[in-house]
């Protein structure tokens, strides 16, 4: 018989006794690959969780600590707070009664500055009066029912920053109709503009032209300038990374700000909208907010600190996290830990319409006692 060519029983036998697998569908060198990649892949991703939430973990628990302590005696109203109100003032919709009902409302707060909304400007910086035809209406019924409160003409638009629609600072025409803009609706009896553009970036220098463009307006007129500040960094240049991963750097440097804040006579920082989780930690982040922008506000400028009088539950404010008593709490802790006294300081509400109840009582409660 013809020796068949392969391995031999007993050649097979001597292969199992050194401890090699004889089988050709599985070779060891395959099966130890396959075990290697598998703890490869699991080590690598064990990493990068590690590498994203670890630093999440630790800022969460830095806002944590941040919010506990108690505030200082006399971290109070300083009679300079400030209210967000709806266009419905201006427009028509809004008659005596409401304005009777409104200064009930503030009778005893802290509350000085009313910003009602007055726009929007269009995107080329103009106004159509059109926009705000019972304005003079609302600014004498003010002044008759609510002495020493003082109407500002809430301004604002969608900045050309991140999208191709929008008003484009860097226009030299738009900023001019924008001051135009202004001086008219001054022309109405306003005491003061108060502006807000959205999404604004840090270190617009184009921004910086147009207030000191506006300053020369009110003061000429002895009108006040007030603006709506984004937030500050509350870590080095956060803005920056942001913005290179997402196009949308949500804060200011702290240097900015106060490049800002010395240019108006106000500046409200929009201190919600911060994706916080827990009210210890959204607390403890605008007791944070509070620290960075004292530290660059100069003491001829008020600062408020904004307060969310509204109700949503999204990935950008947890409604259950982002409440009146944290935000107040917060407010106390920073203002405590960098200057208690002072003067220039106050909470602004952000907004009458959507207002609650328990939004009122915790301001009343907690802020101006």
């Amino acid at each position: 018989m013809d020796r068949v060519e392969g391995t031999t029983s007993d050649e097979t036998a001597a292969a199992a006794a050194d401890g090699e697998d004889p089988s050709p569908e599985a070779p060891a060198p395959d099966k130890e690959r396959k075990r290697r990649r598998h703890r490869w892949v699991k080590r690598t991703t064990l990493a990068l969780l590690l590498a994203l939430f670890l630093p999440l973990l630790t800022a969460e628990t830095a806002l944590y600590i941040n919010y506990q302590g108690d505030p200082a005696q006399g971290t109070h109203t300083r009679n300079r707070d400030a209210l967000w109100l709806g266009h419905a003032w201006v427009d028509g919709r809004k008659k005596d009664a409401d304005v009777t009902a409104l200064a009930h409302r503030l009778q005893g707060t802290g509350i000085r500055d009313l910003y009602v909304h007055s726009g929007p400007l269009e995107h080329d910086g103009t106004l159509p009066k059109s926009v705000y035809p019972r304005a003079r209406w609302f600014i004498d019924a003010v002044h008759e029912k609510l002495p020493g409160v003082r109407v500002q003409a809430f301004l604002g638009d969608v900045l050309a920053t991140e999208g191709p629609d929008g008003m484009r600072l860097d226009n030299a025409d738009t900023r001019a109709a924008v001051v135009r803009s202004s001086r008219q609706i001054l022309d109405t009896g306003y005491d003061g503009i108060h502006l807000d553009l959205e999404p604004l970036h840090s270190g617009d220098r184009n921004y910086l032209t147009l207030l000191d463009a506006l300053r020369r307006e009110t003061r000429s007129r002895d009108a006040l300038l007030s603006v709506a500040s984004h937030q500050i960094d509350p870590l080095p240049a956060l803005h920056s990374v942001a913005g290179t991963f997402t196009d949308h750097p949500k804060w200011w440097s702290q240097e900015f700000f106060g490049q800002v804040a010395r240019r108006v006579d106000q500046i409200a920082v929009m201190s919600y909208d911060t994706a916080q989780p827990l009210e210890s930690t959204y607390g403890g982040y605008v007791a944070q907010q509070t620290s960075l922008a004292l530290e660059v506000t100069p003491p001829t400028t008020d600062l408020l600190m904004g307060l969310p009088f509204y109700w949503e539950s999204n990935f950008d404010h947890w409604g259950h996290a982002e409440t009146v008593p944290a935000a107040v709490r917060g407010v106390r802790l920073g203002l405590s830990r960098t200057d208690a006294d002072r003067a220039r300081f106050g909470v602004a509400l952000y907004i009458d319409f959507a207002a609650t109840e328990a939004d009122w009582r915790a301001y009343r409660e907690d802020w101006v006692r």
